[in-house]
């Protein structure tokens, strides 16, 4: 939650005491050099040991509560009919409101399975914006993802609330442009990761909602980041100032046809789930389960895991919970502002988002500015972040760059995680790397796989900018910082 200081300013305050702690370490300026090296600048590569904060993803990677682990020891590990399932089935029936659950692994194992149940081949996915994986499964599946977006949602330095809304007139364009019968399903994203954790509001999903139930087209909904959609929308969206997170979520929930999420974010447990109450669906899909993941009853997961999304699912709308990882995102945006270091605005969910385009002016799209910025400030601080931009979209048939709609370094932000000390500590370092960014260069492929390449492909700079990097940190800093 956010309290007001003295001074008129505000601060986002820990609701929780810290129990148990994992020891975390700073290597050395040279080890960070080479350990970058190693891993062809790409900074899924590290290996955790060389990384002092990991804010590479919120995936998986946030703190649970003392209830989800308590929870994990009365898991009922049966292959079938696990009472584990039904008490996740239970909490998705109260939180959401769905009858038919279906539990998968992760995120991207629901998106196989409800795109191999709904797309064919010269189908279309309409979406508020597509994320990698999910344009993977539709272009694997022979479909094509239509982003269906509004021109503010490409604006990084904006004060619109909402930027993942779906654009409306676009939405019609397409479907006058590809036809109904083309149109396996339209894809709503809380919050849209890939352009800034940005939400979209309940009015624009009721919008959507009447024009797909009109045409028959079914809404499928990423609930990975719903709690934080539901809580920007109870903070920024006036007619729902006075509803709970809970009441927000059940309406959002009553416009959709097919839910899915991965509930490594907001749930904080190392999972997923489909749910639906529209039986047609879960019978299209449901055959497909064991076939990929699992018998019905624990879908690919641990029964152990099973307890804690369970837990979690409840503990999310929780103003606390749903709160602490953008509380702490939006303190992160508004140091770096302050810093005068180029940002995404609004703050959305999921992390801070700082735009390579404006940082590095001087490097060109073609040479990876976003994710020579991640190398860049591993170097400077060891910090890992992602790159979010041109590197995470694969090329088309011919092999040439697609170019993304934006270069952007991700700094996830996990829940309950990190404490301000931490993020005052990337602040200072980007901040650093902002004054020094004319000694960062471009990066070349020098391995790069198929399909999703930023997670295995490798990176050579343009000359030796790290290196140089390096001494000017450390003629500021020592080799030791």
């Amino acid at each position: 939650m956010k309290i007001k200081l003295s001074n008129g300013k505000t601060l986002p305050l820990e609701m929780h005491k810290i129990k148990i702690v994992q020891p975390t370490c700073l290597p050395p300026l040279r080890r960070r050099l080479r350990a970058i090296e190693e891993a062809g600048y790409n900074t899924f590569l590290l290996r955790s040991q060389d990384v002092f904060l990991d804010m590479l993803t919120d995936s998986g990677t946030n703190a649970m509560s003392d209830n989800q682990l308590a929870a994990m020891m009365t898991a009922d590990d049966a292959y079938a009919g696990s009472e584990s399932f039904f008490r996740l089935a239970e909490a998705v029936r109260e939180v959401l409101g769905f009858r038919y659950v279906l539990p998968v692994h992760q995120g991207r194992a629901a998106e196989h399975l409800i795109v191999k149940a709904l797309v064919k081949p010269g189908d279309v996915v309409l979406m508020n914006y597509h994320f990698t994986t999910t344009k993977a499964h539709v272009d694997l599946a022979g479909g094509k993802v239509v982003e269906v977006f509004g021109d503010e949602a490409l604006e990084t330095a904006s004060s619109c609330p909402f930027k993942g809304n779906l654009d409306l007139e676009r939405f019609d364009l397409a479907v006058h442009e590809y036809g109904t019968e083309r149109i396996a399903f339209v894809r709503m994203e809380a919050t849209t990761n890939l352009i800034g954790g940005q939400p979209f509001s309940l009015e624009n999903l009721r919008q959507v909602k009447a024009r797909a139930a009109a045409l028959g087209i079914p809404l499928v909904f990423d609930g990975s980041l719903i709690s934080e959609n539901a809580y920007f929308i109870q903070q920024r969206e006036p007619d729902l100032a006075g509803a709970t997170l809970q009441e927000v979520l059940r309406v959002m929930m009553s416009q959709v046809d097919l839910f899915y999420m991965s509930g490594r974010k907001s749930a904080a447990a190392r999972g997923g789930l489909i749910a639906t109450n529209d039986r047609a669906l879960y019978e299209r899909i449901l055959p497909w389960l064991p076939v990929y993941e699992g018998f019905s009853t624990y879908g690919g997961m641990s029964t152990k895991e099973i307890e804690a999304m369970a837990v979690g699912l409840r503990e999310m709308v929780d103003p606390a919970v749903a709160s602490s990882g953008a509380d702490f995102v939006e303190h992160f945006v508004a140091r770096l502002e302050e810093a005068g270091v180029p940002v995404v605005t609004p703050a959305g969910g999921l992390a801070c988002h700082v735009d390579a385009r404006r940082f590095l002016l001087h490097v060109p799209q073609s040479a990876y500015p976003a994710g020579a910025l991640a190398a860049a400030f591993y170097i400077a601080s060891g910090v890992r972040g992602m790159e979010r931009g041109t590197l995470s979209t694969d090329p088309d048939p011919s092999g040439a760059d697609v170019l993304a709609d934006m270069e952007l370094l991700r700094l996830a932000v996990p829940r309950r995680t990190y404490t301000l000390s931490h993020i005052e500590y990337a602040v200072d370092r980007l901040a650093w790397l902002f004054a020094h960014r004319e000694l960062i260069g471009g990066l070349r492929f020098v391995e790069q796989p198929p399909v999703l390449r930023f997670f295995f492909g490798r990176l050579a700079p343009d000359g030796d900018w790290g290196a140089e990097l390096a001494r000017a940190f450390a003629a500021d800093f020592g080799e030791d910082c």
